[in-house]
């Protein structure tokens, strides 16, 4: 490895067109090959915002782990590509890693991105760490596929269980739900999950539809559900799809009882300051927030590094929701190293699976799925918003969280009122 690449990040260009490797601590002279871990990450197209955000934080956590003498005196390399958010380009990134670069672990990231690298993954019987990936091994069914988003063993559901809970508390209850998502895995599997909700509780699907993905004009689809008049409305949609569909509502002015559901986006600061009061009454999910900080002092020094290289960078400024479970997948993968003393792939799925890890966001178990034992995702509704900007979502008591009952910080507000409150 030449010297000039010792320490530096070098920018991706196109879909294998560059690599970026982030590897020894310049101050240090190792005795040992790196270890290599491998992942398509995306840094251009529509899930770009938390592709970057993770990626940063990944960059952070080797700079850490080799500042501290690495793994087993082994400095950590980063190897990455750029999937441009498109899951036809993953499964040649991953041939790619694992069979020309010889990347010793691989991390995955994203639902609808995680799906076509698993059986490159399979095939070759690694160890896949993923993030962000809704019911993944519930199609897979692989004993070495482990998610570090707390969904918990029910994934489908998990998402939205708190979403339908709180609802079912509404006085009078609700009679009937919408349910609406994109043609993709992640939105199909979030909104398969309200469907089984929906019938758990006993209310009746007024309207059941998927939108195409390339969709920009939300109006009809806002404009469908609407004429169904239901009391719930359940979305799972992406980035570009959420922020569509709630500006469509607010432009209709659409009001059902509760609007939301499974929406990525409404996490990323961008998003958020973009939307502002748009986001007034929304119920959406999360995984870290402000009001959840004093919980989880270990994220704090994780933000105290990222916030700054992030908004030197343009990346998402918070950082509050992919930074802590992309460090921590880092930290699962560390400790799992350390404990069985290599890379083996077998021993380390077998040690992550007897094994409960101390993280930054607290102690994570993973059961037989490979999913957390356990879920706890938090459902959230947005209070308080004036117009547009990212700084009024520092303060806690812009995300309310209404699930589960041990982090709860208020009740529901219903129903939907108007953006300017």
């Amino acid at each position: 490895m030449t010297q000039d690449l010792i320490g530096r990040r070098t920018a991706i260009a196109g879909v294998l067109g560059g690599i970026a490797t982030t590897t020894v601590h310049p101050r240090l002279a190792w005795a040992a090959d790196p270890i290599k871990i491998g992942c398509s990450m995306p840094q251009s197209g529509g899930l770009a915002a938390n592709g970057k955000a993770a990626l940063l934080t990944m960059q952070i956590w080797v700079e850490d782990v080799n500042a501290r003498g690495g793994i087993l005196g082994r400095p950590v390399q980063l190897v990455f590509y750029d999937d441009q958010s498109n899951p036809a380009n993953v499964p040649r990134i991953y041939t790619k890693l694992l069979d020309v670069d010889k990347v010793d672990l691989v991390v995955t990231n994203g639902t609808n991105l995680t799906v076509p690298a698993m059986p490159v993954a399979m095939e070759r019987g690694k160890v896949v760490m993923c993030m962000f990936s809704l019911a993944i091994n519930e199609k897979f069914k692989y004993p070495r596929f482990f998610q570090t988003m707390p969904y918990g063993p029910d994934g489908k559901a998990s998402i939205s269980a708190g979403f339908f809970e709180v609802a079912m508390a509404m006085n009078p209850k609700p009679a009937t739900v919408a349910l609406v998502g994109a043609d993709a895995e992640f939105s199909k599997n979030a909104v398969a999950g309200a469907r089984e909700q929906a019938k758990k509780h006993g209310l009746k699907v007024v309207y059941d539809r998927t939108y195409p993905p390339p969709t920009v004009d939300f109006g009809p689809v806002i404009r469908g559900i609407a004429t169904a008049n239901p009391d719930l409305v359940y979305i799972g949609s992406y980035p570009l799809d959420t922020s569509g569909l709630i500006r469509a509502a607010r432009e209709l002015g659409f009001r059902p009882k509760l609007f939301g559901g499974g929406m990525v986006g409404t996490q990323s600061a961008s998003l958020k300051g973009d939307l502002g009061e748009m986001l007034n009454d929304v119920v959406s999910y999360e995984l870290y927030c402000p009001a959840v900080a004093d919980r989880f002092p270990d994220v704090a020094s994780l933000l105290k590094k990222y916030q700054p290289q992030a908004q030197a960078n343009g990346v998402d400024a918070h950082g509050y929701y992919t930074p802590p479970f992309t460090y921590c997948t880092m930290e699962v993968l560390e400790q799992a190293v350390k404990g069985t003393g290599g890379v083996d792939q077998e021993k380390l799925a077998n040690f992550i699976h007897a094994s409960t890890f101390k993280t930054i966001v607290g102690d994570i178990k993973f059961g037989a799925d490979g999913e957390w034992d356990h879920p706890r995702m938090l459902t959230v509704q947005f209070r308080g918003l004036k117009g547009q900007g990212m700084d009024q979502f520092t303060k806690p008591s812009a995300e309310v969280i209404l699930h589960p009952a041990e982090f709860r910080t208020g009740e529901l507000r219903y129903p939907m009122g108007g953006a300017s409150q």
